[in-house]
């Protein structure tokens, strides 16, 4: 067998499948796009599953590629064996409803052994042990002996993960030889140890699971082949573990030659050795593919693997910085599959060596606080690090928990990692309720206060909406970095841009970014200190660095609305100052593609017929169709010219007066229609007042117009529908209606009444005395207050003088009480309020009222009679 490098191995595997009608596809970047299930691309068909799923079409029905990846679930152990690492490469050829088995199984054992040359007396196929057609490919096809070939269960050659696409996988397994092997007597394909290393693995992607273990065959059926590039160079070059391949091997020499020591010679050395050639693979990588080193998420990992790989450093003796010369070992080993790496050289080792220097001024410090935890848990006899210990270490040294725990661990000492998460959450919680950070001007601090103040930006787009400008700042919500990536949120800055920043009512632009290797989309576009213009949004696919060239792209909808609404405010003060006077002036405005609101000075309510005035004023000369001309002029000539400027606002020497015809002249810096006729249409929806001498109105221009009069068409076809007429018959319908509700409010009146009286019952035997005072205390079912009103002052004029009291029950939970008292007995002491005061709580309720009548609600009807037994007791306390 022919040996072969990493790089010939990859070359040699993706020229062979373009040979077979593949299209060989670069790596897709370790950022995935549009996938919120993956933090970072983990395998060959993960970038490739909108392709396998349906959602989007390929490219061809064949493609290959050689896919970098990243694995961090067992980080942990990346070094202590030589089996486990971050980074690696996952060659793949794919079949979206092309071809199926057959084809797979030949091509697979064709490239292993006639391409590279493999001893096809040392391969062993496994199958899923029901697939009997995989089965007869290798045994009748390929001419592989039943007893080569491996039947295994489920666990180890069916790939699901659950609901969706599944199928029985066929791997492909490699004889390295004894000397590999654990030398026990039934050692054979299967067996943990390296003798027997898996090098290949189809996956038959032929069903479907419906989520509860029932398979259905898929239509489209699907081919997913996976082969790690370091296993397979491994085998080829017959060693001992991915970290002794020629690449690897280069870069684990170059950390040897740092740190002064010999590979093999010392285990403790060799972990750290193999720490280090892992993680500046990893690291190298992501940082071309802008991931930069943060708290959270991907940035967080990248950090994590970066710490750790220094720390290894220390442990190894190497001072200083290291891993940003370490970094270029990578790129040169790589750079032939991946030629992005020699592209972003320079970019590569400045984030890296950045990230050194911010750990490196804290590594020794944190390693000392942490000897000194180490030996007082000692001296207490303890073996568990507190959490608020470990947060202290992450949070003013920067040792991400699991680079504490490492160091932990080789002395047998755990963490505390419930106090550590709660410490964290602490934290944030007091974060969130702090007073706001403010800078020495008093002003809330910003990420951007760290901007360069000799940075500026131009803006360039009053008569075009695209331009190539120089990337000058990225940043985050939270820092200034050299990069973003898809799924990360912040700003933009440029040396000149198109889009409008937020300024002088009229809202930023909106749009997107491009690059050569990504897209941001502008959300917003804001106006910093110092003449900087912000593009605020997200990273939507790939990444852009400082110093890249950006194309420029404005929204032209969202620009061409938001002119529409900004020139039609402009018409309506003009408007305005006609149809109210002179004494109108803009005292602020709003203008957005959806809408625009204009505040003014104005001491009264408009009437209709000044609206309607108003408007119609507006729409005469959109009619007219008046070209819009801006010109720039120093503000003496600008006031030659009769231009209004906004009271208040400072200006520079130089201002920009915006035309329409002799009808408008203000100064703006805004952008505006070419022409009055753009704006199309023009209406009022409110007029009210926001301060005193202050009138607000919020308006619509075109498509906003005909949206309003849609909804509004909409709602009266819904109230003519419910009313059963149409629409042209409505206001009659809706009068009629009146009419007839008013009767029948009137007949329902005169039904409750004589209900309510019929309830009362004859009442001439109820009357009682208590101390020479009549009353009556009664009680009705079902009536309601304004009733209860009625009925009180019906028996008040039967019982001429006394204190009629009478309770209703509404259901089983309400309770209405009145009570009255004629002028007479009020000069003796009686109190109708004081009265409900006191029997209201018995009724679970509350209220009170005058001294002649008064009211309350109770919730607990079975009070009422306990509540009428105690009315003689209660007047006889207040008359005495």
């Amino acid at each position: 067998m022919q040996y072969r490098g990493v790089n010939e191995l990859r070359r040699l595997y993706l020229d062979f499948f373009e040979s077979k009608g593949h299209l060989k596809m670069k790596s897709f970047s370790l950022v995935p796009h549009n996938d919120n299930s993956l933090l970072i691309i983990n395998s060959g068909m993960a970038p490739l599953k909108p392709y396998f799923t349906g959602q989007e079409i390929p490219p061809r029905r064949r493609v290959t590629t050689c896919q970098k990846c990243i694995r961090t679930g067992d980080i942990e152990n990346v070094g202590k064996t030589a089996r486990h690492g971050t980074f690696f490469e996952m060659l793949g050829n794919f079949s979206f409803g092309d071809y199926f088995k057959d084809e797979a199984i030949h091509w697979s054992w064709e490239f292993l052994t006639e391409a590279v040359g493999l001893d096809p007396d040392r391969l062993y196929p496994s199958i899923y042990q029901d697939d009997d057609e995989a089965f007869n490919i290798w045994n009748k096809e390929i001419g592989i002996a039943p007893e080569r070939i491996f039947r295994f269960g489920k666990e180890d050659n069916f790939w699901e993960h659950g609901a969706g696409p599944c199928g029985p996988c066929s791997e492909i397994y490699y004889d390295r030889g004894e000397k590999y092997g654990c030398g026990k007597p039934g050692c054979t394909v299967g067996c943990d140890c390296d003798r027997y290393m898996e090098v290949w693995n189809n996956v038959f992607s032929q069903f479907n699971n419906d989520g509860h273990g029932n398979y259905t065959d898929l239509i489209q059926k699907n081919i997913d082949t996976g082969m790690g590039l370091e296993r397979l160079a491994v085998v080829v070059q017959d060693v001992d573990s991915i970290f002794d391949v020629d690449t690897l091997q280069a870069l684990r020499n170059k950390v040897c030659e740092m740190a002064g020591v010999k590979y093999k010679e010392d285990e403790k050395q060799d972990v750290s050795i193999r720490v280090i050639t892992d993680h500046i693979r990893s690291v190298t990588f992501m940082v071309s593919d802008g991931i930069m080193p943060s708290n959270e998420g991907r940035g967080y990992v990248l950090r994590r693997l970066l710490r750790r790989a220094a720390r290894h450093g220390r442990l190894l003796g190497i001072e200083g910085k290291f891993l940003s010369k370490l970094c270029e070992t990578v790129i040169e080993g790589s750079k032939d599959g991946y030629p992005e790496l020699e592209e972003k050289r320079t970019f590569i080792t400045k984030v890296i060596s950045e990230e050194e220097d911010k750990f490196n001024k804290t590594i020794d410090q944190g390693l000392s606080i942490l000897n000194d935890m180490e030996a007082e848990l000692a001296s207490k006899g303890e073996k568990v690090l507190s959490g608020a210990d470990a947060f202290k270490l992450y949070d003013t040294y920067g040792f991400p928990i699991d680079l504490t725990k490492e160091i932990l661990e080789e002395k047998n000492i755990t963490i505390d990692e419930a106090g550590f998460n709660a410490a964290m959450e602490e934290q944030r919680v007091k974060a969130r309720n702090a007073r706001k950070v403010t800078n020495y001007m008093g002003a809330d601090a910003t990420v951007y206060d760290e901007i360069d103040p000799a940075i500026t930006s131009a803006f360039v787009g009053y008569d075009k909406l695209t331009n190539e400008s120089e990337i000058t700042v990225l940043t985050t919500e939270e820092e200034v970095v050299d990069a973003l990536s898809e799924g990360d949120k912040g700003t933009v800055i440029v040396d000149e841009t198109v889009f409008y920043a937020t300024m002088g009512g009229q809202e930023g632009d909106k749009g997107v970014i491009k690059t050569s290797e990504g897209e941001f989309a502008v959300e917003t576009t804001i106006k910093l200190k110092g003449g900087k213009i912000g593009h605020v949004g997200t990273m939507t696919k790939g990444m852009m660095k400082v110093g890249d060239t950006a194309t420029m792209e404005v929204s032209p909808a969202y620009r061409a609305d938001t002119c529409k609404n900004h020139s039609a405010t402009h018409l309506l003060q003009k408007a305005l100052r006609i149809v109210l006077g002179d004494h109108v002036e803009q005292k602020g405005s709003y203008v957005d593609p959806d809408r625009l609101r204009f505040d003014f000075t104005h001491f009264q309510s408009m009437t209709k017929e000044e609206i309607a005035k108003v408007e119609d004023i507006v729409n005469e000369k959109i009619a007219e169709a008046i070209p819009v001309v801006t010109d720039v002029m120093t503000i003496e000539e600008a006031k030659k010219t009769g231009a209004m400027a906004l009271f208040g606002e400072k200006y520079g020497d130089k201002v920009r007066v915006v035309a329409m015809g002799d009808f408008s002249k203000e100064f703006c810096g805004g952008t505006h229609v070419a022409n009055t006729a753009n704006i199309r249409l023009f209406k009022i929806v409110s007029e009210a007042g926001v301060a005193a001498g202050v009138r607000r109105i919020e308006a619509l221009t075109d498509k906003g117009v005909m949206k309003y009069y849609a909804e509004l068409e909409k709602t009266i076809e819904e109230a003519a529908k419910a009313a059963k007429a149409e629409p042209v018959q409505l206001v009659k319908k809706i009068a009629a209606m009146n009419d007839e509700i008013k009767s029948l409010m009137s007949e329902n009146e005169k039904l409750k009444a004589e209900l309510a009286n019929n309830a009362l019952g004859d009442t001439a035997g109820d009357i009682k005395e208590v101390n020479g005072v009549k009353y009556i205390a009664t009680k009705v079912d079902g009536v309601d207050m304004n009733e209860l009103r009625n009925l009180g002052d019906k028996l008040k004029g039967e019982i001429g003088s006394g204190v009629v009291v009478i309770v209703s029950a509404q259901g089983a939970d309400k309770v209405s009480v009145i009570a009255m008292a004629t002028d007479d007995v009020i000069a003796k002491g009686a109190h109708a309020g004081n009265l409900i005061k006191a029997l209201a709580p018995i009724v679970g309720g509350g209220g009170g009222g005058r001294p002649n009548m008064a009211q309350a609600g109770g919730k607990n009807p079975a009070g009422i009679d306990e509540l009428i037994a105690k009315v003689p007791d209660t007047i006889l306390a207040q008359i005495g």
